[in-house]
């Protein structure tokens, strides 16, 4: 890969760890739902009246749009709202890695290798290290919507394999169009207007800056790049990168809402971190590191 590009992908592997922490500075004065909502409505607005429907079938299209914006976003919000960290949110979603190979496993019948499933036990012990943090920073609420949002991104993924679709930002962009009414629904069902006199009364530059962000250069802008990078290089080149996001989500939070990083803290990272990179690319390391090459017939 080429030092600018380089660049360029560790630039939107940040821009994602950080876009964590800009959540929570938008939900200090914004409901989890009623966020969600606007940033998706910016998602699909203007946009979608200049971008071409892409080639895919409708339910998919939908399918996405709702899984995305509400089972993932809306619900991840909401578990940040609750007092789960920044930092520890954008760690533990990272297992929608996992549940997307065993769906993957189910739905299109694809094998799990022994890489995936020590992977998998290499990062539940990670999971279990973050029940013993007892700093504040950790509630069980927020834990468990966090990982039901993790549930959520790898039904997407399974979605969006399943459309096949070459047009992956019309897809993105078209698919934003069905999640903002049902988040808004559901946040009147919850709140009552609440939410929405309080957006009135108390939306500030910060909650407008955060929407921004989540929307433009969290969004649109880096899965456009990060696509488009995976179309010119490999993706065993690219994918590895998105490591790095559960360390920008930490470090974004210890910067920005200084975040105390115990010892409890650094395992559950080091063990998740390390488990993602097992179950996705043990086999391919091992098959660098242990494939004899060919000898020549004399």
């Amino acid at each position: 890969m080429k030092p600018g590009h380089l660049l360029l992908a560790i630039l939107i592997t940040a821009i994602w760890g950080f876009n964590f922490s800009v959540i929570k500075l938008g939900l200090a004065t914004v409901d989890p739902f009623i966020l969600a909502g606007i940033r998706f409505s910016l998602c699909a607005l203007p946009a979608i009246f200049f971008i071409a429907k892409p080639n895919v079938a409708w339910r998919y299209i939908v399918g996405y749009g709702l899984v995305f914006g509400i089972g993932l976003w809306g619900v991840v919000n909401l578990g940040i709202k609750t007092g789960l960290s920044a930092g520890i949110a954008s760690l533990v979603l990272q297992f929608s890695a996992f549940f997307t190979i065993l769906l993957g496993s189910w739905v299109f019948k694809e094998a799990l290798t022994k890489f995936q499933l020590i992977g998998i036990a290499i990062a539940l012990g990670g999971l279990l290290s973050i029940i013993f943090i007892s700093d504040g920073s950790v509630t069980m609420a927020g834990l468990a919507m966090v990982l039901f949002g993790a549930i959520a991104w790898s039904v997407a993924n399974i979605i969006n394999k399943k459309a096949q679709t070459t047009e992956v930002f019309a897809f993105l962009v078209w698919s934003s169009a069905f999640a903002p009414i049902p988040l808004f629904a559901l946040d009147y069902a919850v709140n009552g207007s609440a939410g929405y006199v309080a957006l009135a009364n108390q939306l500030d530059l910060t909650a407008v800056l955060s929407i921004l962000f989540q929307v433009y250069p969290n969004t649109l802008f880096a899965y456009w790049v990060w696509n488009s990078l995976l179309k010119k290089y490999p993706v065993s080149t690219v994918a590895p990168l998105s490591l790095l996001v559960p360390i920008f989500g930490m470090l974004g939070s210890v910067m920005i809402f200084n975040e105390s990083l115990s010892y409890t803290k650094l395992l559950a990272m080091a063990l998740i971190v390390l488990g993602l990179a097992v179950g996705l690319y043990g086999q391919r390391i091992s098959n660098a590191l242990f494939a004899r090459p060919l000898r020549p017939v004399a």
